[in-house]
């Protein structure tokens, strides 16, 4: 499917699909991020009331920084792939925003989908490919979907 534009600030598919824009998209972005710390503070703290002495190993050794940094980045890609695929490419910043991630036909996103765009949005400087005009970051690329704005589909129907 091509996509064409009668606006330039917007990429139309199939008439009736637009592309959330980079201020939404980056908004998104900040939510979800937020929200999954906010998931790990609450895990962590399940954790530590369950078995206090899971934590006693993390002290302030070096090199632990940057495993920290790993497994988050790749805790980060696990949540945001189950979020979107449970919520059929919904996340908590596309609840708020009115937004989704679908496939260019307009079609749900798969589990597989879910997972590629969580993990691709690991990948570092990622967030910073959504900055542009239209929007369309290396998740959406590699995984072949897009982020719509539900409020010009239900005003197209």
């Amino acid at each position: 499917m091509e996509p064409h534009t009668e606006n330039p600030d917007l990429l139309v598919f199939e008439e009736n699909l637009v592309r959330a824009d980079a201020g939404k998209r980056f908004l998104n972005y900040i939510i979800d991020v937020v929200g999954f710390y906010g998931v790990m503070v609450v895990l962590g703290a399940a954790m530590a009331l369950i078995n206090p002495s899971v934590f006693d190993s993390m002290d302030d050794s070096p090199g632990f920084g940057l495993a920290d940094r790993i497994v988050s980045i790749f805790l980060y890609g696990v949540y945001m792939g189950i979020v979107e695929g449970l919520f059929k490419g919904k996340s908590l910043g596309k609840l708020i925003t009115k937004t989704r991630a679908v496939n260019y036909d307009g079609s749900k996103i798969s589990w597989s989908k879910a997972f590629g765009r969580g993990f691709s949005k690991a990948v570092p400087f990622c967030v910073f490919s959504a900055l542009g005009s239209p929007c369309n970051p290396w998740q959406d690329r590699w995984t072949s979907t897009m982020v719509i704005d539900e409020k010009h589909l239900i005003n197209a129907q």
